[in-house]
């Protein structure tokens, strides 16, 4: 879904709204790839290509076969974390953690990134998260993981030389030093890593050196992004990679949230993805404003095909923006069962079990409607908003009765129930500001669950409070994800259709 496009030419941050954390971005002639964590969700590590780093399509997801992805064990927000997305001698190389049982970090290759990428080239001798790559002029690979700390490797097998060493790992005493990627850049070689944790106290420090290895200055303006102790409308910003933009300017990805309602905010979309300029003084990195609004830009802009918003489930694979809890076996989610209808066959029985047979698209916006058209005559199953096991609100139907579900935490409620005609029904889900006045306990949004009648009408079953379906009460690294699930037996889903509300 690209920003959406201002009256006055400007374009709205984030550049790739929803649960699209840990930005990795390289350049290759005119075009932009971008990589972002898909943790306990498959299809794996969603790929995105852009001409003007505002307009952003997905081409793919590089972890897409179950060969290259397991999470059977995959707890929530397990999975995969934090890929680098690298392009060297005529190759992309993305290197990622999968924190499953069994995991560790891996390597995959493509000519295009759009794929095939190829089976993984494990590299088992890497310690730790968050793995980055780096070739010098002689061709050596480095990498370097969260901690920070370095090792020299061949990416092409896996094998590692040499026992790992530290390098700088950011301010004295700071939190979780993370996301490090180098570069070279002028004179120096670059490490910039995130510090103070994903959470308020996240931000970008940096360090420079005249080898890969060091050893490392610290810029004297560390961190040199950071919204701590602030009330900008972006919070948590972190994590982020260097490019440069078509003019030859330069640019910065990175990860942040928008928190909503009163205190303490709560986000519900996940960590996004921003842009932010960077400029460069006395051979240091500069971060402009992590804007809501984007500048107007001085280089060409090339939106592209704009993604459409309703799935007929007319094509035999899937999109690449639908994900599956943890795997996609074709007998538990296929399209080609019956034409044009997707079919979900239940393995667990509620949303409440980690095999839940679940397949939905990040919420991108902060108000939106989903609907879809449930054949529930073999069963029960239904539309949701999932955050995890533990929370999530559902709305779903069985035989000619459909209920409302609430899980939050250890608690688990029918809200509303109601009878309905035999046959097929519309399952709606609305997400709204909470109504006014507005005070300290207000959560972020509301949740209004209901069904469409046949002249379009809207009946609606209940209404439950956005804040129990927010990182901040149910922990984790991911955001919502909208979507269609099965309960019991096998449930057809005739389209999905999703409507951004914002503006």
């Amino acid at each position: 879904m690209p920003p959406l496009h201002q009256p006055d030419g400007r374009f709205t941050n984030p550049v790739l709204p929803g649960f699209h954390p840990d930005p990795s971005i390289c350049r290759v002639g005119d075009d932009y790839y971008l990589a972002c964590s898909s943790f306990e969700y498959f299809p794996g590590v969603p790929l995105f290509h852009s001409r003007d780093l505002v307009h952003w399509r997905q081409i793919g997801n590089a972890l897409d076969r179950p060969e290259q992805l397991r999470l059977s064990d995959a707890w929530s927000s397990g999975g995969i974390y934090a890929p680098t997305l690298r392009h060297h001698d005529g190759r992309f190389w993305l290197i990622v953690t999968n924190c499953s049982e069994g995991g560790g970090n891996l390597i995959v290759t493509a000519t295009d990134p759009a794929g095939p990428w190829s089976d993984p080239i494990w590299a088992p001798d890497v310690p730790g998260i968050d793995p980055d790559l780096v070739w010098d002029e002689d061709g050596t690979c480095w990498c370097t993981v969260a901690g920070v700390s370095q090792v020299r490797i061949d990416p092409s097998t896996g094998q590692t030389y040499g026992t790992p060493h530290r390098l700088w790992s950011g301010g004295p005493g700071a939190k979780a030093p993370e996301a490090p990627h180098l570069y070279r850049i002028g004179d120096y070689w670059y490490l910039l890593i995130a510090e103070g944790g994903t959470e308020r106290g996240h931000g970008v420090s940096i360090a420079r050196g005249r080898t890969p290895s060091g050893p490392f200055e610290p810029c004297p303006a560390n961190p040199i992004l950071t919204h701590r102790g602030t009330d900008h409308p972006v919070q948590n910003t972190g994590h982020a990679d260097l490019v440069q933009g078509p003019d030859g300017s330069w640019w910065m990805v990175l990860l942040g949230v928008r928190p909503g309602g009163g205190t303490p905010g709560w986000h519900v979309l996940g960590r996004e993805t921003f842009l932010a300029p960077v400029t460069w003084e006395d051979d240091w990195p500069v971060v402009g404003e992590v804007a809501l609004e984007l500048p107007e830009l001085p280089w060409p802009l090339s939106s592209g095909p704009v993604e459409e918003r309703r799935d007929d489930f007319e094509l035999a694979e899937l999109r690449p923006s639908w994900i599956s809890l943890r795997d996609r076996l074709a007998e538990h989610c296929t399209t080609k069962e019956r034409p044009g209808w997707l079919t979900l066959r239940a393995r667990g029985d509620s949303l409440d079990e980690p095999d839940a047979v679940f397949t939905g698209r990040r919420q991108q916006h902060l108000s939106c409607r989903a609907r879809t058209l449930v054949d529930a005559a073999e069963g029960s199953g239904g539309l949701a908003v999932r955050l995890d096991e533990r929370h999530h609100y559902a709305i779903e139907v069985s035989d000619t009765r459909v209920r409302v579900i609430a899980r939050v935490g250890y608690l688990r409620t029918v809200v509303a129930e109601q009878s309905v005609p035999a046959g097929p029904v519309v399952l709606t889900v609305t997400i709204t500001e909470p109504p006014s006045p507005h005070g300290p306990c207000t959560g972020p949004d509301v949740l209004s669950l209901g069904v469409e009648q046949p002249d379009g009408t809207f009946t609606e079953l209940a209404t439950l409070d956005g804040r129990y379906l927010s990182t901040e009460v149910a922990g984790g690294f991911t955001g919502r994800v909208i979507g269609m699930y099965a309960a019991a037996g096998t449930v057809h889903f005739d389209w999905f259709d999703y409507e951004p509300l914002d503006g």
